[in-house]
């Protein structure tokens, strides 16, 4: 995918968005930052609480959060890590992201910088969506 001006902006959102993070558990910190069909960024960080099921990612919070200002249409998400590796979302987050943006671009960002560009069906081939439980 070719890379362009607001997705170099998403991505640094992203990282300044890690940077609000709350892990005291894990200490795996986590920025998101999601680019709007009208071109506004909302971000997003992972917030960890004691009971950890109740533990919010970066991903779905900036969704959430971009969902709940009115937003509606998504172009791309940014996600960043202290981590050395690329990590994508965990699975509950690909659903979420699927059913409120559909197959937007994503960009992994890992600690040294370097990005990885892909888009949601490669993580999430087969989706669960209304329509597969709906006739």
């Amino acid at each position: 995918m070719k890379r362009h001006v607001q997705y170099s902006r998403l991505i640094s959102a992203a990282k300044k968005a890690k940077t609000q993070a709350f892990a005291p558990f894990s200490n795996f910190k986590v920025g998101a930052a999601v680019l709007t069909a009208s071109g506004k960024i909302i971000t997003g960080c992972n917030i960890e609480v004691s009971s950890l099921s109740l533990t919010i990612c970066a991903e779905r919070t900036a969704l959430f959060k971009a969902r709940s200002e009115g937003h509606k249409v998504f172009r791309a998400l940014a996600i960043a890590t202290d981590q050395p590796e690329f990590i994508s979302p965990c699975g509950a987050c690909r659903q979420v992201i699927y059913e409120l943006a559909g197959d937007i671009d994503l960009m992994l960002c890992r600690k040294d910088g370097k990005v990885k560009d892909l888009k949601l069906a490669s993580l999430l081939p087969l989706p669960f969506f209304k329509s597969t439980f709906s006739s």
